[in-house]
């Protein structure tokens, strides 16, 4: 991804954001760039210095990336269920920092532990539950590839952290385009 597609893709959501926590209609974001009307999932991650305070995605894209990035802006603002006793208010909205990911296509692993550290984000599925973690939570809490399993297993999916060793739970790797401005700093 360009730099010029990065920056049209921060605006859109600091833009969308903005419009959400202010309780004013968003605009369907509109460009003329081919590669971010084609449909591509991703996450939308919100951070006020180092407390995170939203984060959301989607796999599967049904919509253009620029209008992907703008929902998942709002259900990150204004959804993301863990934060819905401390919501984002106009007064910090200069002190987040937004970040992108835009995500690969899932590859189902039978070698859960080809997984890469810090390059690879993994997707857990037994049943009905299911769990993500991005790339960069490895790189952040420093865990083993074992314990970046683990930890996606029991406190993301709901099921038991050795479960991504069992032949009855798929494990999908990916990776993403990670990139990111402190909100008063994109134009």
């Amino acid at each position: 991804m360009t730099d010029p597609q990065k920056n049209a893709l921060l605006k859109v959501a600091r833009e969308t954001i903005a419009a959400a926590i202010s309780e004013k209609r968003v605009a369907k974001p509109a460009t003329d760039d081919d590669d971010l009307k084609k449909e591509q999932g991703c996450f939308v991650t919100i951070k006020n210095g180092q407390r995170l305070r939203g984060c959301i995605g989607q796999f599967i894209a049904d919509k253009p990336l620029i209008e992907m990035v703008s929902e998942m802006a709002v259900l990150a603002s204004t959804r993301d269920s863990r934060f819905f006793d401390s919501p984002i208010t106009e007064d910090e909205l200069d002190e987040l920092d937004i970040e992108i990911s835009v995500l690969s296509e899932l590859k189902k692993t039978d070698d859960p532990l080809s997984l890469r550290l810090g390059i690879d984000g993994i997707y857990i599925v037994k049943g009905y539950a299911s769990g993500c973690f991005l790339p960069q939570v490895a790189t952040e809490t420093g865990w083993s590839k074992e314990e970046f399993l683990s930890n996606c297993c029991e406190h993301k999916a709901g099921i038991r952290a050795d479960a991504w060793k069992k032949k009855d739970v798929e494990v999908y790797l990916f990776t993403c385009d990670v990139f990111g401005k402190p909100m008063r700093d994109i134009k």
